[in-house]
């Protein structure tokens, strides 16, 4: 029983060290914000951003102007 509680142990230790992803579609003075925003409680991080073309928005997609 103990054997098995210390491997819980190191699983739940693991778990909290996981990468985490986040991914936001904004104007890119936006995203710059929302960075300066969180930047005092990020830690270590790596953030990127690159352009992306919208192919569809919801049910209606891009193009519908109804």
């Amino acid at each position: 029983m103990a054997a098995g509680g210390r491997h819980t142990t190191k699983v739940l230790r693991l778990s909290q060290d996981l990468p985490l992803v986040i991914e936001i579609v904004d104007s890119e003075d936006k995203i710059h914000q929302f960075v300066v925003a969180i930047e005092p409680i990020m830690g270590s991080a790596l953030v990127t951003t690159e352009k992306v073309k919208v192919i569809r928005y919801g049910e209606s997609g891009p193009s519908d102007t109804t």
